[in-house]
């Protein structure tokens, strides 16, 4: 029988209360006011016919002058993604959604870092940008996102922007000239480098077959410059076998320092008859050596209905994805997951950093095969 962790499951003062707790059943308990955000309270702000969106998914999430910020991913109606801001005191309700998008395509008018390639940066994000992710290094926070191609297909350049005040954008460019889909960096240095995970994209055109069934990992001695290191072999890769993860992974929220290690929330995707459903996984990453990991073979989060609740004429991006690339701990241990249901809407999660990393030492995965460690 598996017995409850010890530690106590606290919703914060003034907030709905939830009658679950999360446990190694249930790693993560949905909030029971899901959906957080929708492109019906982006619209209300963003009045604009040209700013009218149709998704609110996929959003970076910060702490900044006593509030949470969610940096969304949003669809305008020509199929560009634009990245906006809202804001909310508790981090669960209240969303305040900035009067316009706080990053667009990019143009000569914007901020650019010294040794930037200008031309060759327009270009590559005229396609759009999607899927922030937001690391506080110091005082200055850093957002890597992926920047699409116009014309050339599924090229996809992940690029770094930093800022100080959510309100000055300086872009870096690349992380590196080959396409990645997902990066998130590390919000502290490790023994005297800075690190990150990487995911190269799937038809990137420096590699053929199944990278994208990989996670590498990357470190730099400065973040300011886009020479990262990519290890060799990956830290996390997955065999044809049978698996939830079995077809795709990749790095989802930047990772979260807790006294288990650092939690590595990230995505995995399995190819069905009737498509290709996302899951949320867990991996535990040693603080001092992050190469040094255990993954979870069982996944934290399956996608359902209550996931992508909205009326009956709205639009549906995807079906049956979970996506997270967020994610916030709460003083007590708790972990307040950020994730876009269906490429749709913005929910929230909760789980505990004890249940998480339970999972990762009891319930784990050969890191290189992604074989079960345990036994049925």
């Amino acid at each position: 029988m598996i017995k409850p962790l010890a530690y106590s499951f606290v919703i914060q003062p003034n907030l709905p209360i939830m009658n679950r707790v999360p446990s190694l059943i249930n790693p993560v308990i949905r909030y029971e006011n899901n959906p957080i955000l929708t492109c019906a309270n982006v619209n209300k702000a963003w009045v604009e016919p040209q700013l009218q969106t149709i998704t609110v998914h996929n959003a970076g999430i910060t702490e900044f002058e006593g509030s949470v910020i969610m940096l969304f991913r949003s669809h305008l109606r020509n199929g560009i993604s634009v990245l906006g801001i809202a804001r909310s005191r508790n981090g669960l309700d209240n969303w305040e959604v900035d009067s316009e998008p706080a990053l667009v395509p990019c143009s000569k008018t914007a901020l650019f870092a010294e040794g930037t390639n200008i031309e060759q940066l327009i270009e590559n994000e005229q396609g759009g940008l999607e899927d922030a992710r937001i690391s506080k290094i110091g005082d200055t926070y850093l957002i890597t996102y992926s920047a699409y191609h116009a014309s050339i297909a599924h090229r996809v350049r992940v690029s770094l922007i930093s800022t100080k005040d959510f309100k000055t954008y300086l872009r870096h460019g690349p992380l590196l000239e080959t396409d990645m889909r997902n990066v998130v960096i590390f919000p502290e240095k490790i023994g005297g480098k800075y690190y990150g995970f990487f995911r190269p994209n799937d038809r990137t055109e420096q590699h053929i077959g199944g990278i994208f069934k990989q996670i590498q990992i990357g470190s730099t001695d400065k973040w300011e410059k886009s020479d990262w290191q990519i290890r060799k072999e990956p830290i996390i890769l997955q065999s044809d076998g049978p698996s939830s993860f079995s077809d795709k992974i990749g790095p989802g929220a930047p990772p979260i320092k807790t006294r288990h290690g650092w939690l590595n929330i990230f995505h995995g995707v399995r190819s069905t008859m009737d498509g290709n459903p996302y899951v949320l996984g867990v991996a535990l990453h040693d603080l001092e050596d992050p190469t040094r990991v255990k993954v979870s073979n069982i996944p934290i989060l399956f996608p359902s209905k209550a996931d992508c609740r909205v009326p009956e004429h709205a639009y549906v991006h995807v079906p049956n994805v979970v996506f997270c690339c967020g994610a916030l701990r709460q003083d007590n241990g708790e972990i307040w997951i950020y994730y876009g249901g269906n490429d749709t809407v913005m929910n929230v999660g909760i789980s505990h950093e004890d249940v998480l990393a339970e999972l990762c030492q009891k319930y784990g995965q050969d890191a290189d095969t992604g074989i079960p460690l345990y036994e049925l």
